[in-house]
């Protein structure tokens, strides 16, 4: 039997695609948190809970598509080998985001509020993300360098599945 993943790629959050909270993520605003606590001390927990640490942020970076991760379950942690098998089984692997506001406008004719600047406190593997989109979206035995032909593809598939998704909520 092949080693199970303890590595893994995707978006904690999406730009310009409105959450099931109402919420719509701007791009550049992570600039400033990103600068100001890079990874690894951005917490990576499991449902928010701050007594859930399950491993670490290799990398966390906006592109076009949202904040794009890279991060390692620490398979020392009870929590984090159950992930293990629990994202390569399918059965759990979205991603969401701890943060503060920092800068918001509220769209009045749509009721939608854009987050212009974000203060980003953790991010966790989840059972329901509030972005349906944002997702694990490759796995990795270890993790490999980064590889931007896969960051670009991998980014359009989640565009399209937040995009289906959003829609099918409606």
């Amino acid at each position: 039997m092949a080693n199970p993943a303890t590595a893994f790629a995707g978006y904690a959050a999406l730009f310009a695609i409105p959450d099931q909270g109402g919420d719509i993520i701007a791009p550049g605003a992570f600039a400033a948190s990103l600068k100001r606590r890079p990874p690894p001390d951005i917490p990576l927990l499991f449902q928010h809970d701050p007594k859930e640490p399950v491993g670490r942020i290799v990398e966390a970076a906006e592109d076009e598509t949202g904040l794009r991760i890279r991060a390692e379950l620490l398979v020392d942690v009870a929590r984090a080998r159950e992930l293990v098998s629990l994202v390569a089984g399918n059965a759990i692997g979205g991603l969401s985001i701890g943060f503060r506001t920092i800068r918001a406008r509220k769209d009045a004719d749509t009721g939608y509020r854009h987050l212009l600047s974000i203060d980003l406190w953790e991010i966790s593997i989840v059972t329901f993300p509030m972005m349906p989109g944002a997702r694990i979206s490759t796995l990795f035995a270890s993790l490999p360098p980064p590889d931007e032909k896969d960051q670009a593809s991998a980014g359009t598939a989640n565009r399209i599945a937040a995009a289906i998704s959003l829609l099918s909520n409606q």
